[in-house]
């Protein structure tokens, strides 16, 4: 890797430090090579550009996004968080625990973690606000779980490092289920456990009753079919992910504007100039990937990297180990799409020489790129929270203590144990 190279890539991260946004940073540092180099034309970059945008799967990112936004301003979101009250709201600690569970479901369906976290600082954090508990445990009950819905299908993290990896898509949803339903159920644990300790109440004084959760479950039973249409599509192998993504947007706008009737067709433009909004700045960041892997490819970083690591290690798991610490403090300064970009060629590149699944390292770095949203100073899902809920950044991470220790932890076990990733798509096949 040349000198040139390591200053221009330097560049790119300060500024992104200092708040310039993404892809500015990303394409201003690849036309810097361009430019640094005689013999290569720009319009090489650009051909480079529009290249990694000339895929027919990239369909799936607009669509599943369009669904997610339809998700969070339909009113289907306050659906499962009532549904969600009924199974969990006489536990202790009950209106955090709806939080957990409510991710959970929530996530099955946005696969965003900024989208969650802001429905959940919305809708939750006051009603918890009004029960008693502290605000900085209510935000941080809000962003840990959060983290859930990026690592579920629809998750545009998995789309985005399945098309940048030639990762199948599919594969890497069914690999994120064990491993979001783990975090889920530990977060639930830990709620118990500091409910327990700070004597937090539950929302209902008894359990209720099976009738009425029959009815909850009627009520919401619209909203919860599309996880079952998301897995059951690619089980089947009916629809590929295009069309998969598709369904699920039309199926979303059918039951906000026909069955819940939460949503009208002013409603519907509003979503529409969210959606491309979103979409160009996925995409656009996609294509600067291109530019990149061309110049990663002429340089041979990922070769050089791979020699590095042979020296330090040929154990998968220390590999492993060495890259979601990496990936983990990159995430502290940049932007996780930013670091997925200049990382994919190269951690594909890592587990084909090393023998590491490449549904296992997907699923891994999207793990610990969404972790890292939730850590100073650039943590984008920290951020939402507390500007949303006007808690201070200082008491968000002094409540967030024991979250960090337990979602770490959960790395750790998935990077010890790959089997909680590969079961489920080797099960239910590739």
């Amino acid at each position: 890797m040349s000198l040139f190279l390591i200053f221009d890539l330097i560049g790119m991260m300060l500024l992104m430090v200092l708040g310039v946004p993404v892809i500015y940073a990303v394409l201003g540092a690849a036309l810097i090579y361009f430019l640094g180099h005689a013999e290569l034309s720009t319009l090489v970059m650009m051909q480079q550009v529009q290249t990694a945008l000339r895929s027919f799967p990239l369909l799936a990112i607009p669509f599943f996004i369009l669904a997610g936004t339809v998700m969070a301003r339909g009113g289907i979101a306050d659906k499962i968080m009532s549904f969600a009250y009924v199974l969990v709201g006489h536990w202790r600690g009950g209106l955090a625990q709806v939080g957990v569970l409510n991710s959970l479901v929530m996530g099955s369906m946005s696969g965003s973690a900024v989208a969650d976290a802001a429905v959940d600082s919305r809708i939750l954090v006051p009603q918890m606000r009004k029960r008693g508990y502290s605000l900085g445990f209510s935000a941080a009950i809000a962003a840990a779980s959060s983290v859930i819905a990026p690592i579920l299908p629809p998750s545009t993290s998995l789309i985005l490092y399945g098309l940048l990896g030639q990762v199948s898509v599919a594969a890497l949803f069914l690999g994120g289920v064990v491993p979001a339903l783990v975090i889920a159920l530990s977060l639930m644990a830990l709620v118990a456990v500091i409910s327990r300790v700070r004597a937090y109440g539950s929302m209902r004084e008894r359990k209720t009753t099976w009738t009425e959760k029959g009815r909850a479950f009627i009520d919401c039973f619209w909203a919860l079919m599309m996880p079952v249409i998301l897995v059951g599509g690619i089980r089947t192998g009916l629809f590929t992910i295009t069309e998969l993504a598709a369904m699920a947007a039309i199926y979303t706008l059918l039951v906000s504007m026909f069955i819940y009737r939460t949503m009208s067709l002013a409603d519907l433009w509003d979503v529409l100039k969210d959606t491309a909004k979103t979409s160009a700045t996925v995409l656009i960041i996609i294509g600067a990937s291109g530019a990149f892997s061309y110049i990663f490819a002429i340089e041979q970083v990922p070769l050089n990297i791979i020699t590095w690591l042979s020296t330090v290690s040929d154990s998968p798991t220390v590999i492993l180990m060495i890259v979601c610490l990496g990936l983990t403090l990159l995430g502290m300064v940049i932007e996780g799409a930013a670091v997925m970009i200049i990382g994919a060629p190269i951690l594909v590149g890592i587990a084909t020489h090393f023998g590491i699944d490449p549904v296992h390292m997907g699923v891994l770095v999207v793990v610990t790129l969404t972790f890292s949203t939730l850590t100073p100073p650039v943590g984008i899902v920290m951020f939402t929270v507390c500007s949303m809920t006007g808690c201070r950044i200082e008491t968000f991470l002094k409540e967030m203590l024991p979250f960090y220790a337990v979602l770490f932890s959960i790395l750790a076990l998935l990077v010890i144990f790959p089997q909680l990733v590969t079961t489920l798509p080797t099960w239910l096949g590739r």
